[in-house]
């Protein structure tokens, strides 16, 4: 399969600006993989979707305000995504421009805090050392921007909006650079709800890292390489998972990041084990799902890692037939938009 064949044309209109009022107000679109066949419906009917032979799994992974603008000490402008904290006070973040930008450069966003760099590497990025008197990242919340994605317009007026409500409710474990999207719909009434049909809900932690959204850059997927991801599992969870694979319950995972995480986890050995480890699998057509039954997922961009591992999962011709019935129908795209329930 080839890079074209995950493309489609979205009219920007359709590409979601802000939230709903209710996160839970979301239109989803069923997608049943056995018979062929989709169909319109509401987020909250995810509840009547789901029930006691039924595991949901959500990633609790929180967003940190991992944008920062300073200026170098000639007075350029500099934009700064951290991507990754490699030790202490020390970060990997793609910068721009990079051009502008030297071993011992310094960058400064207030009398208070600056960073010095220390190398360039590859890929765009740079390593900077940070300098503050205080605890780093009470200086990165005070003076870092949600890091939203670029297809968002950004609106200084929304700031703190947007770091309420690209936030999941559950979000728990500090350490991602972009929310698991599909999670931004769920209420603390819709998890409750669906505990009450008897579904157990599990939550693991994947930080969600640059390489989720970097560009597909090979013409033939199989090519196609993610990069790592920290992810981690506590015993809890991993017993419940387990549970639920010995039982015959269905995993329901909530987003492609849960996704990677799980399929990671039960690669090496065929169960869930309890602790930290890094989600290196690439899923290209032809993987053979493991662990996850269902998937609740937003719309993604064409030519995507995520559109190719739900293609893979949903079987491609069914999910771009589903991408098509949607944009005709006007669902809302992208992090902020509308979702689907594959099942």
């Amino acid at each position: 399969m080839r890079l074209d064949d995950l493309d489609f044309i979205l009219p920007p209109e359709q590409i979601a600006q802000t939230p709903l009022a209710s996160r839970s107000a979301s239109r989803m679109l069923i997608v049943d993989r056995k018979s062929g066949e989709f169909h319109d419906a509401k987020f909250t009917d995810l509840v009547g979707e789901l029930g006691p032979d039924d595991t949901l799994v959500l990633n609790n992974t929180k967003v940190f305000p991992a944008r920062l603008f300073g200026r170098t000490e000639t007075g350029a402008a500099i934009e700064m995504l951290l991507i990754e904290e490699v030790e202490p006070r020390v970060w990997d973040a793609v910068a721009r421009p990079g051009k502008r930008l030297s071993p011992e450069k310094r960058v400064i966003f207030d009398e208070r805090f600056s960073a010095v760099v220390l190398e360039k590497l590859d890929g765009g990025r740079v390593r900077f050392r940070f300098k503050t008197e205080g605890d780093l990242d009470e200086q990165i919340d005070r003076l870092g921007n949600t890091p939203l994605p670029p297809y968002i317009t950004p609106d200084e007026a929304k700031r703190e909006f947007d770091r309420e409500r690209y936030q999941t409710v559950f979000a728990a474990e500090r350490g991602a650079i972009a929310a698991p999207t599909a999670g931004l719909h769920f209420t603390d009434e819709i998890l409750d709800a669906i505990r009450g049909n008897g579904t157990k809900i599990v939550e693991l932690t994947l930080h969600v890292g640059y390489g989720t959204f970097e560009p597909v850059r090979v013409e033939e997927l199989e090519e196609h390489r993610v990069l790592p991801e920290r992810f981690s599992i506590t015993e809890d969870a991993a017993n419940a998972l387990n549970d639920s694979l010995e039982t015959g319950k269905r995993i329901v995972a909530v987003g492609t990041t849960t996704t990677r995480a799980l399929e990671s986890a039960i690669r090496a050995k065929g169960r869930f084990e309890a602790g930290a480890g890094v989600a290196d699998l690439t899923v290209t057509p032809g993987y053979k799902f493991k662990a996850v039954s269902a998937l609740v997922t937003n719309f993604h961009l064409p030519k995507s890692s995520l559109l190719i591992l739900v293609s893979t999962f949903g079987g491609h011709k069914l999910i771009m037939d589903a991408y098509g019935h949607a944009v005709r129908e006007g669902y809302r795209f992208y992090s902020y938009g509308d979702c689907m329930f594959v099942k």
